[in-house]
C-alpha cells in the first residue's frame, strides 16, 4: 500500500514538472516572436552577423551554420528568431533551397 501512494506521487510529481517545463518553453517561443520586428527586409546588412551569432549560438556546427546564416541574411535582410525553427517569419529565409531541395538556410 505505502509503495503504490509513492508511486503515486512520484507518477503526479514528474507530471506536474512536464507540465511547468512545457509552459515555460512555450512562453520563451512567444516571447522571441513578440520581442522583435521580423519578417522580410527587417534587418539591415550590418546587423546579419550579430543575428547569425544569436542564430547559431547552440549548434555544434557553428562555422557552417554562419556561413549559410549570414548568406541568407544578406540577400533576404531577415534572420527568423530563436536558435531553430520559426522559419515562417521569414518566407525568403525559408524557402530557399539547396539543389537536393533542402532548407538552403540555418
Amino acid at each position: 500500500m505505502v509503495m503504490a501512494k509513492l508511486v503515486c506521487y512520484l507518477f503526479l510529481a514528474i507530471l506536474g514538472i512536464s507540465m511547468i517545463a512545457t509552459k515555460v518553453m512555450a512562453g520563451e517561443t512567444k516571447y522571441h516572436l513578440d520581442s522583435g520586428n521580423y519578417g522580410p527586409g527587417s534587418l539591415k546588412s550590418y546587423q546579419c552577423p550579430s543575428q547569425c551569432t544569436r542564430r547559431c549560438s547552440q549548434t555544434q556546427y557553428h562555422k557552417p551554420c554562419m556561413f549559410f546564416c549570414q548568406k541568407c541574411c544578406t540577400t533576404c535582410l531577415c534572420v527568423p528568431p530563436g536558435y531553430y525553427g520559426n522559419k515562417g517569419v521569414c518566407p525568403c529565409y525559408n524557402n530557399w533551397k539547396t539543389k537536393r531541395g533542402g532548407p538552403k538556410c540555418p
